[in-house]
């Protein structure tokens, strides 16, 4: 009995947590940051590498992998948070106090440790998955909430002249129909959230696994709310 209750409780006390809202948050966001990242990084890597053989080319190059591997750093904050989860940001490679950039070797040094870094690859990786995950994210955000709205606000609009509301191949023409509309999107709605839930849990685990040197999916346990 008592499982039973804290199961009902997790279910229908969903729309009561801050959790799900900082979750939505993350979704909501992942679309415009992973377009960014993914337009930003794009340009940067085909322009630099059309122009390898120039000057201007090699350092526009690394400078995309440095700039990848803040974009790492950022995210991995971010994560933190909004999903309130434990992703340590990872270090950058960036040219340090030591590096002579002013000659030929230190910039070598300094370039070379940016390429051989884990930070910079995984974090080039996360870009491009970013750009996936926000357009999958942002799309089930506005889907789930375009169809709850409108089923919870049938009983309001159902009669509304020359206008014709149908849920699937059935017609509402009826306080009762759109009652039964309504109350079909309350359900929902507790679905859609825990749905969102699980998708922004994905989003922590794919931030994790990443941008921390050994990724785990057992910080993101307080995602779910």
């Amino acid at each position: 009995m008592t499982d039973n209750r804290s199961g009902l409780r997790w279910f229908f006390g969903v729309p009561f947590r801050y959790q799900t809202y900082r979750n939505i948050a993350f979704l909501l966001l992942a679309f415009p940051l992973g377009m960014t990242y993914f337009i930003a990084i794009t340009v940067g890597l085909s322009v630099g590498a059309g122009l390898a053989l120039t000057l201007v080319g090699l350092p526009l190059l690394l400078l995309t992998l440095l700039v990848v591997g803040y974009i790492g750093q950022f995210e991995a904050r971010l994560a933190s948070l909004l999903l309130q989860i434990d992703v340590d940001p990872p270090e950058v490679a960036s040219p340090s106090s030591d590096d002579d950039l002013s000659s030929i070797d230190g910039l070598t040094t300094a370039a070379g440790r940016l390429v051989a870094s884990r930070t910079t690859w995984m974090s080039l990786v996360f870009v491009l998955l970013k750009f996936a995950y926000g357009v999958v994210a942002f799309t089930t955000v506005v889907t789930a909430s375009a169809i709850v709205g409108a089923l919870v606000t049938l009983p309001l609009f159902y009669d509304t002249p020359n206008m014709v509301y149908t849920v699937g191949v059935h017609s509402v023409d009826s306080f009762t129909d759109a009652l039964a509309g309504g109350l079909l999107g309350v359900g929902l709605a507790f679905i859609s959230l825990h749905i969102l839930n699980g998708l922004a849990k994905i989003g922590g685990c794919l931030t994790e696994i990443l941008l921390t040197p050994d990724g785990d999916w057992s910080n993101t346990d307080d995602v779910s709310g």
